[in-house]
């Protein structure tokens, strides 16, 4: 027999532990991250959705399984105004609302039928979209809007009360007689005629 003492049996493997420490080239475990969120994901207003690049806006009537249609709008501000003013008419004003602060300046709508609430939420509508350029500073146009956001006429109070002095003074200036102020007659009473009024000097 020759110096092997196995003789023609091969070696036993060797047994590395299981905390045997690796080689730094190992490659690590590549780690998942989590996904970015989708559009769909994105914050939504009540009562709006989204179709063809507009914005739609609905309500469920309380205690009925139909809804009432509130129009489409080309801004999600627009229609979740117009979602705000027909649920405070259906549900109270403790229901939530996309606009808390705007509670005060929606318009209240006649009664609680379909085209009045629609109506309501259609002017409230309206004023977001006059009132997100005003805030931004940009221009408006004139002709959008409701006509009570329109500027009225002014009337000087004083000028029309101090009428006998302001014509005296624009006499003088004209180097005219002042006209006869007469009194104040009703339209259907005798001799009341516009050549009463007209001014009569001689130059």
């Amino acid at each position: 027999m020759d110096g092997n003492p196995f003789g023609n049996v091969p070696p036993p493997p060797i047994q590395v532990p299981d905390n045997f420490p690796h080689s730094s080239s190992s490659s690590p475990t590549p780690t998942t991250s989590s996904p970015s969120p989708t559009p769909s994901a994105a914050f939504r207003y009540k009562g709006t959705r989204s179709r063809s690049g507009k914005w739609v806006s609905e309500i469920r009537e309380p205690r009925k399984t139909t809804r009432i249609w509130l129009g489409t709008y080309p801004a999600p501000e627009m229609a979740a105004a117009a979602y705000d003013v027909a649920a405070l008419a259906l549900k109270g004003p403790d229901t939530p609302i996309n606009f808390p602060n705007s509670i005060l300046s929606y318009p209240i709508p006649a009664s609680l039928s379909a085209t009045d609430i629609r109506a309501a939420a259609a002017a409230a509508a309206q004023a977001r979209l006059v009132r997100a350029p005003q805030e931004s500073g940009q221009a408006v146009n004139p002709d959008i809007g409701q006509e009570s956001e329109r500027p009225e006429e002014y009337y000087d109070e004083d000028e029309l009360l101090n009428m006998p002095n302001l014509l005296d003074e624009m006499a003088r200036g004209m180097q005219v007689s002042p006209p006869r102020i007469s009194s104040f007659s009703s339209d259907d009473s005798p001799g009341n005629s516009d050549a009463d009024n007209l001014w009569s000097y001689t130059l």
